[in-house]
């Protein structure tokens, strides 16, 4: 099937945060015109607009576009990507950046979930991961959204240097209090090039201790499995009927189309990422020159092995069966010794057909996944 997906890269911020390691430009408003127009050429290679059921707008920050240059990008989406009746429509959001014009531009254009990076309530926390909203601006974001958009999801951020379990438990209270439909919790991770890995390095910064983190991770399962959240991928906890549709594009493995600065597009088998330097991007496109920076035809073996790995991101694992019949092979052959020895230590289970991940291995899942992607 022709892929049913599509993914536009906004790489427009206020600022860039210590951690964040994302293809964006801060202070650099002045290439919004461009930006647009290039994305609008780009697109216009499709030849025509395509169909598709999950469309995703994600940045940098989308919502940092004004009112009118946002309206126009989410016309430019609709008119090349036509999403389907009961499609999802997603846009990651900045707390700071949610107005009553941004929200009715959303709702008018079938934005039917909305992604906020509220990270944290905490207002020193939110200062060390160098945020630029406050607790009271997430709130207050949630409640212009919720009437408007169909879905509200929030991402929060653990594991931060001095960070508490107390004060992460008080992030997740905080989190529920609001009502969203979905959340998605992420360790916080240092990442070379950015400003938190400099200061780690220079010792500014610490990693929180190990077990204080298995500690936060847990804790997050269960106080958002008790509220009635589906643990239903490693990260993510939705409430019935609001899983990200397009992000489980991903974790089985579908194709999708893309376009903008450092966007990647997966067709036909092959893997293009574009040019992550926004600049380069608008000169090459706009002088009808490609923006692929980088591409991979997949083997058959690599594309399976890494559909195996996303796939036991998630918490129903991977029909082995299913697996085997759609990728030529076998999710026993690919794991080899590896996946015996996971099972063998309780890390993983085969289960009425399926590989999964137990409790003990979602603790340590990152640390599992290079002996299933290596021949």
């Amino acid at each position: 099937m022709p892929p049913r997906s599509a993914y536009i890269h906004v790489p427009f911020c206020r600022h860039r945060c210590g951690y964040c390691n994302f293809t964006l430009v801060a202070g650099r408003d002045g290439l919004i015109g461009a930006y647009l127009e290039a994305v609008e050429r780009e697109l216009s290679w499709l030849g025509e607009p395509r169909p598709v059921r999950t469309l995703f707008l994600g940045g940098g920050t989308p919502t940092h576009l004004p009112p009118a240059d946002l309206d126009r990008l989410l016309t430019i989406a609709r008119r090349w990507f036509l999403l389907e009746a009961g499609g999802e429509f997603s846009v990651e959001a900045n707390p700071i950046d949610i107005d009553a014009a941004r929200v009715e531009a959303l709702a008018r254009h079938g934005v039917s979930r909305i992604s906020l990076g509220a990270q944290s309530f905490q207002p020193a926390k939110l200062r060390l991961l160098e945020r630029d909203h406050s607790p009271e601006q997430i709130a207050a974001a949630v409640e212009l959204c919720k009437p408007a958009i169909g879905s509200v999801s929030l991402d929060l951020i653990f594991g931060a240097p001095g960070e508490t379990l107390d004060a992460w438990n008080d992030d997740l209270r905080q989190a529920l209090a609001l009502g969203p439909n979905h959340v998605s919790t992420y360790g916080l991770t240092f990442e070379r090039g950015t400003s938190f890995w400099s200061r780690l390095q220079r010792g500014d910064l610490g990693r929180t201790d190990e077990e204080v983190e298995r500690q936060m991770y847990e804790s997050a399962i269960d106080a958002l499995t008790a509220a009635g959240f589906e643990h239903y991928e490693v990260s993510n906890f939705a409430r019935p009927g609001h899983r990200s549709r397009h992000n489980e594009t991903y974790w089985t493995g579908g194709e999708f189309y893309a376009a903008g600065p450092g966007a990647a597009r997966f067709l036909d088998g092959r893997r293009e990422i574009n040019h992550r330097s926004t600049t380069t991007y608008l000169q090459r496109v706009l002088s009808g020159k490609s923006p692929v920076a980088e591409s991979e035809q997949l083997e058959p073996e690599d594309a399976a092995r890494e559909r195996l790995v996303f796939g036991m991101r998630r918490l129903q694992g991977v029909d082995c069966e299913a697996f085997e019949r759609e990728t030529g092979y076998s999710v026993q052959t690919l794991g080899g010794s590896a996946l015996v020895e996971y099972q063998r230590h309780g890390l993983m289970e085969l289960k009425d057909g399926s590989l999964r991940l137990t409790r003990k291995g979602l603790l340590v899942s990152d640390a599992l996944w290079p002996a299933f992607l290596r021949s």
